[in-house]
């Protein structure tokens, strides 16, 4: 994000390629790696000593680095012959150098005996020996990667030498610092494309020729004729000279009006034949566009023509068809620029650690973020296409403005109010399902752009969760109520079934008492009658 904000060089690649893609059905760029060196404090001597008599050399130290990626004309490309991009095993590039440029790439021996084989091409139609035209001139340099040898070498033609020689430079994934060209259309049988304007020449030239007719007839629709010279210039003026309502004197009225006046006078040539062609020559032309339109897949809904009697339904269809044919150009824009990022993701991988925190502002991240930094370091450097996944939708190409920033904005957070309400909702009735909740949570805001701010806090969320969904759950003040007040309940119908034992008891006790009392009563009362 650093290198695409800061740099306008991935955006100017960007555009010309695609132009390059219309134009001469390829578009190609190059990544690279460009360090920057400064100065640093010269050595000093210890305790003060000269341990030498050489003057101290200030130390090189890494200023900055960036991983630009340039734009390579169509027609200075190329690559080993091949019928797909994967049976390609090299690939070159024309870099124009100046000579200061040679001397600091090649070093001063070297670059100085570079000759400056190149000038622009509207250049080598002039005087080349004129000293002015030598600001211009430059080496061509191949800079050639082969991948089966995986070395990438930088030659002259003119010098038939090579001028230096690396192995796997920058340590690639494909070895190759340049994504599949930008291709137009294309058979199996070969890489080399065909442009779109070869598809419609025809119609173009047509149109040429059409519009070449149209000129030559508007120029022919004027007013021509002839007058009769005896009645002077007068009849002439008429038409040169004359305004609104103006009248002109005729001597010799009646011998003009036995002529039969004007008409007698004055003959000017028929425009209806040259105004029939130039109709029939605009509808023509009509014509010719809407084939040009058909061919290149330009719907007159794109165009922003319509008519008043289709319904929205019928504009939507046609956008939606209009759609489809482009989707597959908009699809091949999006994978060449997901590529050339991936190349520069690679590139970045390898940049000094204090390089990567500065560029990210690790001091600004929040407080959840920065435990992090550390474990991303180490994430990066390692094979940097296995731990990240980086696409690009053709939907994302469209330039989002300020009140789209806006919307998505609303749009996120009404999202995720909503959610969190209804989350709310599950969550007091199943308390175990809060983590799941988080993590559809955590899944919903990664979708949006505008929720990568708050992705760190919503991790620190979900770690509090499963901390807690992992502790009992503290006891529930209604559930420990209706505890109590079951054990009272309890308590009180033990107590009244141990009343009613003892009552029963007592009873039991108090009833064998009387038939005691009965029996003796009884046994008294058979003694007395003995007696008596």
């Amino acid at each position: 994000d650093f290198e695409v904000q800061h740099y306008r060089d991935y955006r100017a690649t960007m555009k010309q390629s695609v132009m390059d893609r219309f134009l001469g059905g390829r578009g190609t760029s190059w990544a690279r790696y460009e360090p920057h060196i400064k100065a640093g404090a010269a050595q000093q001597p210890i305790d003060g000593d000269q341990v030498t008599e050489d003057v101290d050399e200030p130390q090189e130290q890494l200023d900055y680095e960036c991983a630009p990626v340039d734009y390579v004309h169509w027609k200075d490309f190329g690559h080993t012959v091949a019928r797909t991009w994967e049976e390609v095993t090299a690939v070159w590039r024309k870099v124009y150098m100046t000579r200061d440029a040679c001397v600091a790439r090649f070093g001063k021996k070297l670059g100085d005996r570079i000759p400056l084989d190149a000038t622009p091409d509207d250049l080598k139609r002039s005087d080349t020996e004129n000293p002015e035209m030598k600001d211009h001139q430059r080496a061509c340099v191949y800079e050639i990667w082969n991948k089966e040898d995986e070395e990438a070498i930088w030659l002259s033609k003119s010098m038939k030498e090579v001028l230096d020689k690396k192995d796997d430079p920058l340590e690639l994934e494909d070895f190759f610092p340049c994504p599949r060209p930008l291709y137009a259309t294309m058979t199996n049988e070969s890489l080399i494309p065909v442009p779109d304007f070869s598809l419609y020449q025809d119609q173009a030239y047509e149109l040429d020729l059409a519009s070449d007719r149209i000129d030559g007839l508007l120029k022919a629709l004027q007013v021509r004729g002839v007058y009769d010279a005896s009645l002077g210039v007068e009849i002439a003026r008429l038409f040169t000279d004359a305004g609104n309502t103006d009248l002109r004197p005729i001597k010799n009225w009646q011998a003009f009006a036995e002529k039969n006046g004007l008409k007698g006078a004055i003959d000017i040539v028929d425009l209806a034949p040259i105004a029939a062609a130039l109709k029939e020559a605009y509808e023509a032309m009509e014509q010719i566009k809407n084939q040009v339109y058909e061919i290149t897949c330009i719907s007159d809904i794109i165009r922003g023509q319509t008519e008043a009697s289709e319904t929205a339904t019928a504009q939507q269809i046609k956008g939606q068809y209009a759609s489809l044919r482009l989707r597959s150009m908009q699809h091949e824009v999006a994978i060449y620029a997901t590529e050339l990022l991936r190349l520069k993701a690679q590139i970045i991988s390898g940049f000094d650690p204090q390089t990567l925190m500065a560029i990210s502002s690790v001091d600004q991240l929040q407080e959840a973020d920065k435990q992090y930094i550390e474990p991303a370091l180490q994430m990066i450097a390692n094979k940097p296409l296995r731990n990240f996944r980086i696409d690009i939708a053709a939907d994302s190409l469209v330039q989002i403005d300020e009140q789209q920033e806006k919307q998505d904005r609303v749009e996120f957070l009404t999202a995720v109010g909503t959610y969190i309400g209804k989350a709310a909702e599950v969550g007091a009735v199943a308390p175990q399902l809060v983590p799941l909740l988080m993590e559809l949570l955590k899944f919903g805001v990664t979708g949006f752009k505008v929720g990568k701010s708050v992705e760190g806090t919503i991790d620190q969320a979900l770690e509090q969760m499963k901390q807690q969904a992992q502790q009992p759950p503290p006891p529930d003040p209604k559930v420990e109520a209706e505890k109590v007040k079951a054990q009272a309940e309890m308590q009180k119908a033990q107590m009244s079934v141990q009343v009613e034992q003892q009552k029963a008891q007592i009873d039991e006790r108090r009833m064998n008492m009387e038939e005691q009392h009965d029996m003796r009563q009884m046994q008294i009362d058979g003694q007395a009658q003995q007696q008596d």
